[in-house]
């Protein structure tokens, strides 16, 4: 399909996914969700349609998709189909592709992930280089308060990471999927510079960023205003990871406070970072976050707001 026959987007047919960043991996009496069965997966997902979601995204923090055998993929889709759902993205979590010990492994279950991808009608799928927290961090109330694992600055690692997702890239490109790289501190795509340096070393027209500004306005310590990364991130963004923060600072004393926020109502200016990328092509899915709270509500509100501002019927994204 060329770029002129695909569906014109708008704020009614936008797709905009459910993060299920609120559902452990372990339950309460240490089963794995993995192993649950399709009334519990049902049960899960109810709450997704209730808070009126018609897409989310399984995240592999909740359910690893790729690793369900082929008869438990398709008994979970016949859940998702039931609640009326769709799966526009699958992002990965934590499993860094350039980790000494597991890198290896995690590209390998990354390209298991591109063929479930394209098995279930995903469009795109989101990877990155950041690690699982560390103890100090999954002790802290809010873990980016507390550093973690940091990607080595050396001419080697970042040419690991492109030949990775070059890999990556090109597998996505023949199934007809997007890589999106998830923006995340202290890894190669910590900054708009080194997140526009490494897509733009790869040169794949399918491997793009997932500029999910959240993650570093979030942080407690000085970061670049958002509009300014934007301006840099705009003509490469794909599969959005898209959640908000107030952000405090006192100059005198370099102090700075963050907390988690509806879009409308944190640091970012979403309508304005959103028409900043749109107007470079952008047409990707999104996926809405909130940490905290009844995130799940949360992330509904974040979807109506999304709505709001995405370009009215008749408006050519």
């Amino acid at each position: 399909m060329s770029h002129t026959d695909e569906p014109k987007l708008d704020r009614t047919n936008w797709p905009i996914a459910a993060a299920m960043i609120q559902y452990p991996a372990l339950l309460l009496d240490g089963r794995s969700t993995q192993d649950q069965s399709a009334e519990d997966w049902f049960e899960t997902l109810a709450d997704v349609a209730d808070a009126g979601f018609s897409e989310f995204d399984p995240t592999d923090s909740w359910l690893r998709v790729a690793d369900l055998e082929p008869s438990r993929l398709d008994e979970f889709m016949s859940v998702v189909g039931a609640h009326g759902l769709t799966i526009p993205g699958i992002s990965t979590a934590r499993r860094n592709l350039i980790d000494p010990k597991h890198g290896e492994a995690h590209v390998a279950y990354g390209h298991r992930v591109l063929d479930t991808a394209a098995r279930i009608g995903a469009a795109a799928v989101s990877f990155g280089f950041f690690s699982p927290l560390t103890d100090a961090q999954r002790k802290a109330l809010w873990f980016w308060t507390v550093d973690g694992v940091k990607n080595p600055d050396d001419p080697e690692t970042f040419r690991l990471a492109v030949e990775r997702v070059r890999d990556l890239g090109r597998h996505a490109g023949d199934l007809g999927l997007e890589v999106a790289l998830e923006m995340y501190e202290d890894t190669l795509l910590g900054t708009a510079d080194g997140a526009v340096r490494l897509v733009t070393e790869i040169d794949l027209p399918n491997v793009k960023i997932n500029a999910d500004l959240g993650n570093l306005v979030r942080l407690h310590r000085e970061v670049e205003p958002w509009q300014a990364m934007m301006e840099k991130l705009a003509p490469f963004c794909g599969y959005w990871h898209i959640k908000n923060y107030t952000r405090m600072e006192d100059a005198s004393s370099g102090l700075v406070m963050t907390a988690p926020a509806p879009l409308e109502f944190g640091t970012i200016n979403y309508r304005a970072a959103i028409r900043m990328a749109l107007a470079h092509g952008f047409r990707s899915p999104f996926l809405v976050e909130h940490y905290g709270g009844d995130g799940l509500s949360v992330s509904a509100a974040n979807r109506d707001y999304l709505r709001k501002i995405l370009p009215r019927p008749g408006v050519q994204a």
